[in-house]
Formats: structure tokens, C-alpha cells, sequence
């Protein structure tokens, strides 16, 4: 999922977590671009409620939660009927919670790595030219 477009120079904040394959795939992508990047490790520190926020109002809190995750079962949210803002609160509070990585280039953003590479790429491309 993506929004919005890119001026000027690339630098990119990355959430996610090192066991993450599409964390690691998103850090490697911008490390071989030589794109300077922060990375946010959900274990260390949490995304706050905000930063969760800034990624709903493009993409609906729904887009943010891995439905799929193991925690997710673990927690018996299947048939949980939560308002945005207690979704946002419990994301915060359980990051293997979210599908990963979440991915920020100025007022850019991305979820997941799925189709994400195409996004970045065009960031990339954006940036040089």
C-alpha cells in the first residue's frame, strides 16, 4: 500500500523487527541504495500511538493489523470488535501486532513488503532525478 509522492533527498525511517524477513528485506533494499535509514526495532521501542496514527489515516487502522500473525491468535483478537483508536492503543502495546515494516520517506508510506519494493524503487528513482 502506498500514498503520496517524494521531493528531495531520500532518507527512510523503517519499523519493524530483525526477525522480520520483510524487515530485513526492506533494510537490505535501502542499504544497497546507500540510502540512509532509521531503524525503529519494535522489541526495543514502540511505535507510539501517533506514529500509528500517521500510517491509519492513509491505509485504515484494518490495513495496519496482521491478521495472519501468531500473536494475533495468541491473543484471541479474531472476533475482537475494537474502535480505531483501541486498535491504535493495542498496536502500540503488542508491535508483532502489525504487519511489517512500516516504512516512512517524508510523507510517504508504506505496510508490509509485499509490493513494497515497487514503491521504493520509486522513491529511489524520484530522489536521483
Amino acid at each position: 500500500m502506498v500514498a503520496g509522492n517524494i521531493l528531495g533527498a531520500v532518507e527512510v525511517q523503517i519499523f519493524g523487527i530483525r526477525k522480520s524477513a520483510d524487515t530485513r528485506a526492506a533494510l537490505r533494499f535501502f542499504a544497497e541504495r546507500r540510502i540512509k535509514v532509521h531503524f525503529v526495532d519494535l522489541n526495543e521501542k514502540a511505535a507510539s500511538v501517533g506514529e500509528l496514527r500517521r500510517f491509519a489515516q492513509k491505509f485504515g487502522v484494518a490495513a495496519l493489523v496482521d491478521r495472519e500473525s501468531r500473536r494475533f491468535a495468541e491473543l484471541g483478537l479474531r472476533s475482537a470488535i475494537l474502535s480505531e483508536e483501541r486498535w491504535l492503543e493495542k498496536l502500540s502495546l503488542e508491535p508483532l501486532l502489525l504487519r511489517m515494516p512500516l516504512v516512512r520517506c517524508q510523507q510517504q508510506l508504506t505496510i508490509g513488503g509485499g509490493g513494497a519494493a515497487e514503491t521504493w524503487n520509486a522513491w529511489y528513482a524520484a530522489a536521483k532525478s
